[in-house]
């Protein structure tokens, strides 16, 4: 049995369909998903979807992207959302320096104040860094200290920041990306890091695995991460699902 550890279900690109893609993941040995929020609304239906299925979990979050759109008021409101039922984690929080869609002061205020949050509700986080791999480190630091509970996400970094990732008390999650023809750099990692610290995620609706490049990704095709880790590292399939798996239960503690 697969996690999904990182999802957006609540995305409209699943408004039509959303139920058969959950009867799907079940098919498809899928026994929970950790559904992300990104944003203020994004938050708020990633719990309503936990609330209305069993299968589901939510992590509250902020993407940087939304740094510039936010006001102290929102973050009063945010703090309210810790009490709504099967909330686990802290994310999708961090920080962006390839789109720069918010400003860097802003993504650094916003980050920095989630994690604040996180820490006083003893929580882990589910962090975005993308080229930002300095001040991502430097904030979790500043503010979570030495070990930091919590998985960088979609890991897309070389062998000496997974090794700072790692040495922080970080997981690394593996997408589906690491079945591309050309993401010999990220099968390197998935090789390097320590299974006891991996989890596998597809970031749906993206990063389809390269069976299926070009259309939406899914919480069933989890299973395409998994065995490509499971090939890379040497394992069954079956013993890589039940690493991953207690690795995402040992952080998120699913009810």
């Amino acid at each position: 049995m697969l996690i999904d550890t990182h999802c957006h279900l609540d995305f409209k690109d699943f408004d039509e369909d959303r139920n058969e893609v959950l009867e799907r993941s079940r098919r498809a040995g899928v026994k929970a998903i950790i559904n992300v929020g990104s944003s203020m609304e994004g938050s708020r239906r990633s719990m309503e979807l936990a609330r209305a299925n069993d299968l589901i979990f939510a992590s509250i979050g902020i993407h940087p992207h939304e740094a510039d759109k936010i006001c102290p008021g929102d973050l009063e409101i945010f703090e309210g959302f810790f009490s709504a039922p099967k909330v686990l984690a802290v994310g999708e929080i961090g920080l962006d320096y390839y789109r720069d869609m918010s400003s860097r002061a802003n993504q650094k205020k916003l980050f920095a104040a989630l994690l604040e949050k996180a820490r006083r509700k003893d929580l882990p986080v589910i962090v975005h860094d993308r080229e930002a791999h300095e001040d991502t480190l430097s904030i979790l630091k500043d503010v979570m200290g030495d070990k930091i509970r919590g998985v960088m996400h979609c890991f897309s970094g070389d062998e000496a920041f997974l090794s700072r990732c790692l040495d922080a008390g970080l997981h690394v999650s593996f997408t589906c990306n690491i079945t591309f023809k050309n993401a010999q750099g990220l099968r390197d990692m998935v090789r390097l890091a320590p299974m006891d610290r991996i989890f596998v995620e597809t970031d749906a609706p993206f990063l389809a695995p390269q069976d299926h490049r070009g259309r939406r990704n899914e919480p069933g095709f989890v299973r395409y991460a998994a065995e490509e880790i499971a090939r890379i590292k040497g394992l069954s399939f079956e013993e890589t699902a039940r690493i991953t798996t207690e690795n995402a239960e040992r952080l998120f503690r699913p009810g």
